[in-house]
């Protein structure tokens, strides 16, 4: 066991945190991290974890509270503020054999530079993300952080902690390591819980608030209940509520045969499972094991069910073979693409028409897009849009002129449709033959001039160029690269289904 781990340990004792003695904390050395492992079989339902509320840095718990409050700074800003104040207060803090346990920043693209944004993230869904996000970030510091340097409020620590690079080190933990714990204490750095690593879709266990009781109607409607996984984002979004984890690594665990124990005692130890007024204590937080974990296996939890992209983003790592990834193509591309062949005045009375039949992309902030799943199956609403721009004029003007303002995507379906199989018997009755009947020749075609159009922005690389490297990248010695390739390979991947689904014929329409 590493003097880091035994420190933690021993902070974790004086902070009243309880947790299994089936639980072995591996410390990789090489970069892999903290994972937790199964020294014994853990089944479902084992309350292997339990950590008071008080034990959490927050913003309520912090020794900045007062600071942060009068600041008016709340959320990620917030909690990054009291982050940095107890990190500046070295031993003196609360959480300092929490802390030791924290590497100084996690190897989020936050943290990257500008070339490293640029050098690895070309092309991907986060580049632009990325540089909008780290201007956001500095100007929150500019804005925030300096005028609270400025008022001298913290005269008694080392102003260098406060630094902008310091505040996106401690936006970066913030990001990949905090939960939001309940309405009172907002969110919050919480010990122990951010050792789990991630899996997708096959968890070992549940973060869970055990309050049974509510003061009030606006108390966390998940008190009581198992908090749904997932995480806030590096910008100032509110974030999900309680979950985390990091890196993984190989160990050797101990056989122990007693289930029962917890923090190193014997079978006497009392539990919240014992203990009725420990149980109902709203200043208690659970670990609840709902997937069984045979003795020497990893205990993962999971962050949510995200795409390559968003986990980069968020936490600084990538799956390979996510089914969860996506690829996008804005709307701008498309209009962009369909004013090359027409003109920008036939797009913008096209996609007025797809509006009035009450479609749109998705929207984020500043842009509108569409997604493409991992099969490489476009977004309706966007082989509605390439359908409608290829109309021709007179059906265009029939219904650019008859039709009302349209809420529901299926009637907008129909009325298309209808036109051009007004004298044929359409079966509409399920998404395959609509979306059949939507991917006609010229659309077919429009979409294989999108994927060439996102295609491009990767560079002059090849998709096989990017396999190749990644092949020959080293996950742990040139992380950056390692994720940022697998991220690329990825969504060039979604691109190449893209291509084979826009090459497939449309069928017949089918007789009722």
């Amino acid at each position: 066991m590493s003097r880091r781990i035994r420190a933690f340990k021993r902070w974790m004792q004086s902070q009243g945190i309880e947790w299994s003695n089936g639980l072995e904390f591996i410390d990789d050395d090489e970069g892999g991290g903290i994972s937790v492992k199964a020294i014994f079989d853990l089944n479902e339902g084992d309350l292997v974890a339990t950590i008071p509320k008080n034990a959490c840095l927050t913003i309520k718990t912090s020794l900045a509270k007062d600071i942060i409050e009068e600041s008016g700074l709340a959320e990620s800003l917030g909690l990054s503020v009291a982050l940095m104040y107890e990190k500046s207060i070295g031993e003196a803090s609360n959480w300092a054999g929490y802390l030791q346990l924290l590497p100084d920043s996690e190897c989020l693209p936050l943290v990257w530079t500008l070339d490293e944004v640029d050098q690895f993230l070309t092309g991907t869904e986060l580049h632009k993300t990325m540089k909008e996000d780290k201007t956001l970030i500095y100007e929150d510091w500019k804005e925030n952080i300096m005028p609270i340097i400025s008022s001298g409020q913290l005269d008694n620590v080392d102003l260098k902690c406060f630094g902008v690079e310091q505040y996106f080190a401690a936006k970066s933990l913030v990001s990949s390591r905090s939960f939001e714990i309940d309405d009172y204490h907002g969110y919050g750095m919480v010990p122990l819980a951010d050792l789990f690593n991630h899996k997708t879709g096959a968890e070992n266990i549940h973060f869970t608030n055990v309050s049974p009781h509510s003061d009030s109607e606006t108390d966390n409607e998940s008190d009581g209940e198992e908090v749904e996984n997932g995480f806030h984002d590096n910008s100032n979004d509110k974030p999900p509520s309680v979950e985390k984890g990091h890196s993984s690594s190989n160990g050797s665990p101990t056989a122990v045969d007693n289930k029962s124990y917890m923090n190193g005692h014997a079978e006497d130890q009392t539990t919240s499972e014992d203990d009725p007024a420990l149980k109902d204590d709203p200043t208690a937080l659970e670990i609840i094991v709902v997937r069984v974990v045979k003795s020497g296996n990893e205990v993962f939890n999971t962050y949510g069910t995200m795409g390559n992209a968003a986990l980069l983003h968020r936490y600084g790592f990538t799956e390979p073979d996510n089914s969860y990834d996506i690829v996008n193509v804005d709307l701008k591309e498309v209009i962009e693409w369909s004013s090359s062949i027409f003109s920008s005045r036939y797009s913008r009375a096209r996609v007025s028409l797809w509006r009035k039949l009450g479609c749109s992309g998705c929207v984020s902030e500043n842009s509108e897009y569409f997604e493409i799943s991992s099969d490489g199956e476009p977004q309706i609403e966007l082989l509605i849009l390439l359908y409608i721009i290829f109309l021709p004029k007179k059906t265009y003007d029939k219904l650019n002129q008859s039709v009302p303002i349209v809420e529901d995507i299926k009637k907008t379906v129909n009325i298309l449709l209808s036109e051009d199989y007004s004298n044929k018997q359409v079966s509409l009755e399920t998404p395959e033959n609509v979306n059949s009947l939507l991917l006609t020749k010229k659309v077919r075609d429009a979409l294989l001039s999108l994927a060439d159009i996102r295609e491009s922005f990767y560079g002059i690389n090849s998709i096989s160029d990017d396999i190749e490297a990644l092949k020959r990248c080293s996950c742990i010695r040139e992380r950056k690269l390692y994720h940022s390739l697998v991220l690329r390979v990825s969504e060039r991947k979604i691109i190449k289904k893209l291509r084979t689904y826009a090459s497939k014929r449309s069928s017949k329409p089918k007789k009722r």
